[in-house]
């Protein structure tokens, strides 16, 4: 099928060369037919029509997606536009030109090809699915920045230290046993583990000033921040027992506050000497039961309570001395949602009972923001979950919350705890008759003053600490 030419002139290469003519692209052949002939002026030719058309190559079909990512990086772009023809000439880095000629549809300049296609077609509209990658643009997880302050990165170094200090020292003595050459130093400390009652001897003989007095515990309570405060002076010339609220998930205020002195707790109640109590359990757990004893941690067991509160002191009768007892224990764990307050109390007359045992003051201590530093699965969402975990607290003594808070490098996802603010608020003493066999009236009235001294500390307080929180002091179970 033969077709009129679009000039004079020859465009094939060979041709051109024969007629000693320089060399002319496609482009110039289609744009001198443009402007010399008025009856083609208006219309729209998809493809090059002219001598040659046989044997000569024609331009590539229209794919946008191969043309922006690839021609557009590799070479050099130019376009030229003259009413209904686009004229796209590529030039890549070898110096070979690529040309297309394409229609003009609107009066957008062509840029329409840049767009999802969304024209009719024979069977309906085109619809395009998602763009593949815009989730990552849109994650719901916020990574931490790599400019964060030495200091920060410091305090988080040091709460992760304590949150998996049982997991790190415990992988610590397995590995050991790995190497034959500490067997014969592991055979008789594991036999001294096994027979060892410092944890409840009341002695205090492993409880190390140095260790609780160390500046890395100042970076740990000012994670939060952490703060203590002292409703009245204690003389030390008696003896008490704190009472901690709530339990949250693993009692960060606890620690801060009567582990260690970085809230000052020697400053504000100077002559008493604390201990927190925690699971006698933890005494059996290699290395980290040494590094328990260090702090000045105890047993929670009623031997272990009774030793300390009846020991030591000035008299050698216990006069200055002092318990924390986390009350709510483990099931108080479980209703550790953040803006509640829900203490588990209203049975709990154990440690009012040892207080009129030993003669020991009861000073109820709430702590604001402890159960705000980790989100846990809810048991009106998931019934059977708390099912299960109270039938393990029965079981085993303690049971295990589903929880999660921030991670070490984001502020959604892991096991660190949210930096809020804590503020542990140490009440009035409730002054205790000692009675060697406690009166069940007398118990009753005496866990009364306890609870009224807790219900106070929440209305003066709550103003200050728990502005945000939304519900009030409960009193459960």
């Amino acid at each position: 099928m033969a077709s009129s030419p679009l000039n004079a002139e020859s465009s094939q290469p060979q041709e051109r060369e024969a007629q000693h003519l320089p060399p002319k692209t496609y482009v110039d052949a289609a744009m001198e037919n443009l402007n010399g002939d008025s009856e083609k002026e208006n219309s729209a030719p998809s493809q090059y029509i002219g001598q040659g058309e046989d044997d000569a190559p024609r331009s590539p079909a229209r794919k946008p997606h191969k043309r922006n990512g690839s021609l557009r990086v590799n070479g050099l772009r130019n376009k030229t536009s003259s009413q209904s023809l686009l004229v796209e000439k590529f030039q890549d880095r070898d110096g070979e030109h690529l040309t297309s000629i394409n229609p003009l549809d609107s009066e957008d300049g062509g840029q329409q090809i840049h767009k999802s296609p969304s024209r009719r077609t024979e069977g309906g509209e085109l619809v395009s699915g998602r763009r593949a990658g815009a989730g990552w643009e849109k994650s719901g997880i916020h990574w931490a920045p790599l400019n964060v302050p030495l200091k920060r990165r410091l305090q988080t170094l040091v709460v992760l230290w304590h949150t998996l200090s049982i997991a790190i020292l415990l992988t610590t003595f397995f590995f050991l046993c790995a190497i034959p050459l500490f067997w014969p130093l592991l055979f008789p400390y594991i036999l001294h583990l096994l027979f060892s009652t410092a944890g409840h001897s009341g002695t205090l003989s492993r409880r190390s000033p140095f260790l609780r007095s160390l500046p890395i515990w100042s970076l740990f309570a000012s994670y939060f921040p952490a703060r203590l405060h002292r409703s009245q002076v204690l003389p030390p010339t008696r003896k008490y027992i704190f009472g901690y609220h709530p339990h949250g998930i693993i009692s960060h205020g606890a620690f801060a506050a009567f582990v260690t002195e970085a809230l000052g707790f020697a400053q504000l109640f100077p002559g008493i000497t604390n201990t927190l109590l925690t699971l006698d359990s933890n005494f059996r757990i290699p290395l980290y039961r040494d590094y328990a004893l260090a702090l000045g941690l105890a047993s929670v067991s009623r031997e272990s309570c009774e030793n300390i509160l009846s020991k030591g002191g000035p008299n050698g009768e216990g006069m200055g001395r002092a318990i924390t007892i986390v009350v709510g224990g483990a099931r108080e764990s479980l209703d550790a949602q953040p803006g509640t307050l829900r203490l588990v109390l209203k049975r709990r007359k154990g440690f009012v009972k040892l207080g009129i045992r030993t003669g020991a003051d009861l000073v109820p201590v709430l702590a604001f923001g402890e159960n705000d530093l980790y989100d846990q699965v809810q048991p009106e969402t998931h019934p059977v979950i708390h099912k299960t975990q109270l039938v393990l607290k029965k079981a085993l003594g303690f049971t295990i919350p589903l929880f999660h808070a921030r991670g070490v490098f984001n502020y959604d996802v892991g096991m660190m705890p949210y930096r809020t603010p804590l503020n542990i608020v140490v009440g009035r003493p409730i002054k205790v008759a000692q009675q060697k066999v406690p009166d069940e009236a007398y118990v009753d009235e005496i866990h009364g003053l306890y609870v009224a001294e807790l219900e106070r500390l929440w209305r003066e307080w709550r103003g200050d600490f728990a502005k945000g929180m939304a519900g009030d002091l409960e009193f459960v179970e």
